[in-house]
């Protein structure tokens, strides 16, 4: 058990023996959830999400997500260019 502080914005940092315990790395997304007034955070498969909008190989799903990651960064680049 451990005591987290609740900073502005409600940001918290998670103990490092909590997130090894959890197997929390950087960049995964956590899914939030309110039990019975509790807390509940889990790990988000967005994998799994891919796999049910898709009816092609692994391949195929890996190149359309490459293709949304640079169409997204053409966006961000024109953004800041304005």
């Amino acid at each position: 058990m451990s005591v987290v502080k609740v900073h502005r914005k409600g940001i918290i940092a998670l103990p490092k023996s909590v997130r090894e315990r959890a197997g929390i790395k950087e960049g995964m997304l956590l899914l939030v959830e309110v039990k019975d007034g509790k807390l509940v955070l889990s790990p988000l498969d967005l994998w799994e999400r891919v796999w049910a909008c898709c009816s092609g190989s692994a391949e195929e799903a890996e190149r359309e997500l490459d293709r949304e990651e640079i169409e997204k960064e053409r966006t961000r680049e024109r953004q800041w260019r304005r």
